[in-house]
C-alpha cells in the first residue's frame, strides 16, 4: 500500500509528505471542515506533522491507507481520503474523507471516492467498505450515496465532543 498512487481525470491520490503539513493544517483547522467530525479542529502545525508521520507509518505496515487528494494540474493538496479500521480476515475497512472548503461542491469527493473504492475492491480484495458519519452531515451522506453506499442504521449518542452529543449514521458498500 505504501507506494499506492491512484490517478483520475482531475486528481492524484498519493501518500502525504512532510511538505504537505502547512496545507493539511489549513484544511483541518477550519471549523466548518471539522463541524461533523468526532474530533476538534486542529490547533497546531504539530498535529499536521504528527498526522503525516502516523499516516506514513500505517501505510508502510499495511494497517491503514491515508492518501492526499491532489489537483493533477497544479499539485495543490485539496484534502485527504482514507481506508482505516482495516480488518484483513473479514476483508473490510472504513472510508473517510475531508477536503478544503474551497473545493466543496466540485465533485472532488465523488471522484476520489470512486477511485479509492475501485482500488479497495479490485486491488486490495476488500469485500465491504463502511462509513460512519454524523446524520446531520447531508453533504457526506449524498456523497456516499452517489458512490453506491446504503444507509444501514443509526447508532444513538455515539460521540461527545465539547459537551455536544451526536449520533452516527452507518453506511455500507459491498463489492459488486
Amino acid at each position: 500500500m505504501a507506494t499506492t498512487v491512484i490517478e483520475t481525470e482531475r486528481l492524484i491520490l498519493k501518500a502525504l509528505t512532510k511538505e504537505d503539513a502547512r496545507a493539511l493544517f489549513a484544511i483541518f483547522s477550519d471549523h466548518e471542515v471539522m463541524k461533523y467530525w468526532n474530533t476538534e479542529p486542529w490547533g497546531s502545525m504539530e498535529q499536521a506533522t504528527c498526522f503525516i508521520a502516523k499516516s506514513t507509518a500505517t501505510l508502510e505496515n499495511n494497517t491503514q491507507m491515508t492518501l492526499g487528494i491532489y489537483w493533477k494540474e497544479t499539485g495543490e493538496l485539496l484534502g485527504k481520503i482514507m481506508l482505516f479500521s482495516y480488518d484483513k480476515p473479514s476483508k473490510r475497512a472504513e472510508i473517510g474523507f475531508g477536503i478544503s472548503r474551497r473545493y466543496w461542491g466540485k465533485g472532488i469527493v465523488s471522484e476520489a471516492g470512486q477511485a479509492l473504492v475501485e482500488h479497495a475492491f479490485n486491488h486490495l480484495g476488500l469485500r465491504r467498505i463502511e462509513a460512519e458519519i454524523d446524520p446531520d452531515n447531508i453533504s457526506s451522506s449524498k456523497a456516499l450515496e452517489r458512490l453506491g453506499f446504503e444507509k444501514e442504521g443509526v447508532l444513538k449518542q455515539r460521540w461527545e465532543i465539547n459537551g455536544v452529543v451526536s449520533d452516527s449514521a452507518i453506511y455500507g458498500l459491498l463489492a459488486r
